[in-house]
């Protein structure tokens, strides 16, 4: 079945005021420079934060739709384990696939909008002290990716999720031994200190009301800027470059963890 099929802009459309009002109140989410986003296919690049629930999808579906409407196809390319059991039509029908490469290129060369984490779990459980950090663990694929299909990445910052609990390790070490670690598909074992259980696992906490505010950067044509076989170390470089350069501006302006 197409990537493209399982998307539905009549239901995307209907969710989209419960959406927005959970993330502007709980998160108070801002977002700034959506209409950055080009005509045509683009791929969207983003640091994730907030552990397990990071909010950076909703928050920026939320503002695309508002820019461009319900009926521009933005899709969010997801780890297998959303799509088990009753969530995956629903994932599916608000434009979740799995994230494989040929999916990807069906959505850019289709002229969609997809957006990727490279960082995964990796990004999302890094340590609070380390908020304004882009590591994407090495992951350069979203760059091959983007080339293939000839279109633009548009690096997408956010900042406030990594308060939405205090995140201390990544707990590596613990994860590499683990008995789950097959199941949860991951060698991370994080934790965090938040509500309501204090000092466990971090996925076992609830995030605070923290305010996540959001940027959308200049989009970047990578064979125009770094020629048609550039140096990928290179450019993720640059890439996480003028991304951490924006997170720190962020989160200059914010005066009080979570509060903002």
């Amino acid at each position: 079945m197409s990537a493209l099929a399982g998307r539905d802009p009549a239901y995307v459309a209907a969710a989209l005021p419960a959406l927005k009002l959970a993330m502007r109140t709980y998160f108070r989410s801002r977002v700034s420079g959506m209409d950055k986003v080009p005509e045509g296919g683009a791929l969207l690049v983003g640091n994730h934060s907030g552990g397990l629930m990071p909010m950076d999808v909703p928050i920026i579906a939320v503002a695309f739709a508002e820019e461009f409407g319900a009926d521009r196809p933005l899709y969010c390319l997801a780890h297998d384990l959303l799509f088990t059991g009753a969530a995956g039509p629903v994932m599916r029908r608000f434009g979740f696939v799995n994230a494989t490469r040929e999916a990807a290129h069906e959505i850019l060369t289709g002229g969609g909008v997809t957006i990727v984490f490279p960082g995964g779990d990796y990004d999302t459980f890094r340590p609070t002290r380390k908020a304004t950090v882009v590591d994407f663990n090495g992951r350069t694929g979203y760059l091959r990716t983007a080339l293939k299909a000839g279109v633009p990445i548009v690096p997408v910052v956010s900042v406030g999720g990594q308060e939405s609990q205090l995140f201390l390790t990544r707990g590596e070490w613990i994860g590499r031994h683990s008995p789950l670690r097959r199941l949860m598909r991951t060698d991370l074992f994080p934790i965090g200190f938040g509500f309501p259980f204090g000092l466990v696992p971090a996925p076992l906490n609830l995030p605070l009301p923290t305010k996540i505010t959001t940027q959308v950067l200049d989009p970047i044509d990578i064979a125009a800027e770094f020629g048609p076989e550039p140096d990928l170390a290179e450019v993720d470089a640059v890439v996480r470059g003028r991304m951490e350069e924006a997170l720190r501006a962020l989160a200059r302006r914010r005066r009080l963890p979570v509060l903002g």
